[in-house]
């Protein structure tokens, strides 16, 4: 007997993740991706359309070949392959209860593991290179004073993409002597995060601009509807672009929002001196998801190196081997070409 696929996911969505375990749209929108793209592949391997796909296509062997088609054909990272295969568990685990009969199906895609990932260095913009970035946007223009607010305020708060875009009118406190943003974070972990001066005044220019219209939302396109993810990464890579005429070092640079997001965290590092700030900054749960930035920023290690008293090295004098015993010592003697001085 075999189980349509579509009621599955639906339930899946609507009754599982959103009432039974409530979490974040963020969430749901990352799953919604994964199950997209996951359809789309199986139904292209067994040409037949997605609504149409039974539980039992789900094997683990099509699922295993299709976190390597996200890697060698789409160009996914393993940290975005294995984030997909954490929304595929998380559904088998939920299929577990609903549809018994799969049960060794489920079990065998619930043992695929995650790919181990290289931790590299955070990229990161130095002071110049932020700088070049936010002089982009000309502030004469309306989309240049909502840019230019938008970037600064994604670099002075160190916000995620989905924090910058998901900030409403009623979270931004301007009045008073502490403004300050209402944060929704990960996890729906809030924070509120004090302003400097320049994102105050950047915030109130676009705000000035933006209009009365029924979305909540501080940052909107042309048509007053929300901007989208993909959108801001469009807009900042357009005027990295830009600033690469004048700061030739971004050529060599990933600019992205999350770089944005890493360049605040290792300023701040820079500043305070204190990875317990960073974190709070960032809205990080664990400090061992901060430590990242004290791998990258190098001033941290400068300390030690003041501290520590480094023991002497033994002096002494290289002599030069002479040239003939050097060259009988570096070679084979059939066969070769005789000696030139």
């Amino acid at each position: 007997m075999t189980t349509p696929l579509a009621p599955l996911i639906t339930a899946f969505f609507h009754k599982h993740l959103a009432n039974e375990k409530g979490v974040s749209k963020n969430t749901i929108a990352s799953y919604s991706y994964t199950f997209k793209f996951l359809c789309r592949y199986v139904s292209k391997r067994l040409d037949k359309v997605p609504s149409a796909l039974y539980l039992e296509d789900l094997n683990a062997s099509i699922i295993r070949d299709f976190l390597e088609y996200l890697e060698q054909e789409c160009g996914n990272t393993p940290r975005t392959r294995n984030l997909r295969l954490t929304a595929i568990r998380s559904f088998m685990k939920y299929v577990e209860y609903e549809a018994p009969s799969a049960l060794d199906q489920v079990r065998q895609i619930r043992t695929l593991t995650n790919k181990r990932t290289q931790e590299r260095l955070v990229n990161h913009l130095n002071r110049e290179e932020m700088k070049a970035v936010l002089d982009v946007p000309d502030p004469c223009t309306r989309k240049g004073v909502r840019d230019q607010a938008m970037l600064y305020l994604g670099f002075a708060a160190g916000l995620r993409v989905s924090e910058l875009l998901g900030l409403c009118l009623y979270d931004i406190e301007l009045d008073g002597p502490y403004p300050s943003i209402l944060v929704r974070g990960k996890g729906r972990k809030q924070r509120r995060l004090p302003l400097w001066k320049e994102a105050v005044r950047a915030l109130r220019a676009w705000l000035s601009l933006r209009g009365t219209v029924p979305t909540p939302e501080v940052f909107l396109n042309s048509r007053g509807e929300v901007l989208t993810s993909s959108g801001v990464r469009y807009v900042l890579k357009n005027y990295a672009r830009t600033a690469n005429l004048k700061c030739p070092t971004l050529s060599n640079k990933h600019v992205s929002p999350h770089v944005m997001r890493h360049t605040c965290a290792i300023t701040t590092l820079q500043a305070t001196k204190d990875i317990r700030k960073v974190a709070l900054w960032l809205g990080h749960s664990s400090l061992r998801s901060t430590e990242i930035y004290l791998r990258a920023d190098p001033t941290e290690k400068l300390d030690a190196i003041e501290k520590v008293l480094p023991p002497e090295l033994r002096r002494g004098v290289f002599r030069v081997e002479d040239k003939l015993i050097a060259w009988l010592n570096g070679q084979k003697l059939c066969g070769v070409k005789p000696w030139n001085d």
